[in-house]
């Protein structure tokens, strides 16, 4: 179940997201009441919304899961001057 948000487009994973807050919802619910068969579920169901959140979020940003990686590789170097020491720029160490 942990990767199985992968191959799901925008409108799949919002529709996912829904049913997932409901389930979520009534397993609250539940638990208050004092019913519940796996109290672990709760834990389980909120980390499947925030990877659902995440794929959401990563749609959004680069418009379909190929430029997710490419975006991600990108920006890793890009952008970003080499870490030197003030020490190496003056000059050298004293």
């Amino acid at each position: 179940m942990k990767n199985s948000f992968k191959e799901l487009k925008l409108d799949e994973l919002l529709a996912k997201r829904g049913e997932l807050r409901k389930k979520y919802f009534d397993l609250r619910f539940q638990l208050v009441v004092g019913h519940v068969e796996n109290p672990l579920e709760k834990r389980n169901l909120r980390r499947q919304i925030a990877r659902l959140e995440t794929r959401i979020s990563e749609h959004r940003r680069t418009g379909g899961p190929g430029a997710v990686a490419v975006a991600v590789a990108n920006s890793v170097g890009a952008g970003k001057a080499a870490a030197v020491p003030k020490a190496a720029k003056a000059g050298g160490v004293k």
